[in-house]
């Protein structure tokens, strides 16, 4: 599994009956998780400290429950920081796991010995993207919520990078890359992180296992002749690493490099075991 051990600002303290208990800089939240199938005695104290508690309800959805939290405050990984915000469906702006692959694509980055064009598809708030910039990339960031880009753009400015160059791009991912590639733009490596379901501004209906081995073979056709690497990840829970892996392996087999796959995680303070959260498959070109 690949773990994000690094962060100091972020932790999940325990887990238990369907919730994880975690800090977030000086705040604990609670949060429901479906992977969490098992029941321990909670005894962390934090789950009777809590500053916010996000209850699932069995209608669909749920609502939060604020005790002591701000609207919004900031975390740092590094020399990144990142605006959050407890908002609909339980999120707060930041995929903590996702820490672990910010680390892998930085690294790419800084060790290939050229400039390098990323495309980071799905894009969110921007984790993803403000690391890639750091490692010296140039970035185009596509989201179809305005609102998210925006977000996206105060997480760059907050981390020193507001003049970097990064292109903010607001638009469905399917119809940019369809657009890109009439135009013949392309680019060294790609990075996703496309949602289970979701519509597109105008409507349009994405279904991950239905959408993602078409969407990422018009990715590849985005590729610069030496990709320096192609990141997909998925929360969705049809989608093992395995199946990742072969989609890449066949996608890519045109260039040189290797496939690998594996669940990203987080580890649990109170028990010292590994919170799965997701699956990857990365692509590493030689």
């Amino acid at each position: 599994m690949w773990i994000a051990r690094k962060w100091k600002d972020y932790e999940v303290l325990d887990c238990s009956g369907g919730e994880k208990l975690e800090r977030w800089g000086d705040y604990v939240l609670v949060r429901p998780d479906p992977q969490v199938i098992w029941n321990t005695k909670k005894e962390v104290k934090g789950w009777n400290n809590r500053n916010a508690h996000y209850h699932r309800s069995n209608k669909g959805g749920g609502e939060w429950e604020f005790f002591d939290l701000p609207g919004q405050w900031s975390i740092c990984y590094g020399d990144l920081k990142f605006h959050l915000k407890p908002f609909h469906f339980k999120h707060t702006g930041l995929f903590p796991e996702q820490a672990v692959n910010w680390d892998w694509c930085a690294e790419k980055i800084r060790g290939a010995g050229r400039r390098v064009k990323v495309l980071n598809l799905f894009a969110y708030t921007g984790g993803a993207t403000v690391s890639a910039a750091a490692a010296g990339a140039m970035v185009t960031h596509v989201d179809a919520s305005k609102g998210m880009v925006s977000w996206a753009k105060e997480n760059a400015a907050s981390s020193g990078l507001k003049d970097a160059p990064i292109r903010w791009i607001v638009d469905d991912c399917v119809k940019f890359v369809e657009r890109e590639l009439r135009r013949g733009n392309r680019y060294d490596a790609v990075i996703m992180d496309p949602p289970s379901y979701g519509r597109g501004p105008k409507g349009e209906i994405w279904k991950m296992e239905k959408e993602i081995h078409g969407f990422l073979r018009l990715c590849v056709g985005l590729l610069s002749e030496r990709p320096l690497f192609v990141v997909v990840n998925s929360y969705t829970t049809g989608l093992q690493p395995a199946v990742l892996a072969y989609m890449l392996g066949v996608e890519m087999r045109r260039f040189k490099g290797k496939v690998a796959a594996d669940e990203v995680g987080l580890p649990v303070l109170s028990s010292g075991l590994t919170l799965p959260c997701g699956a990857c498959g990365r692509f590493e070109g030689v």
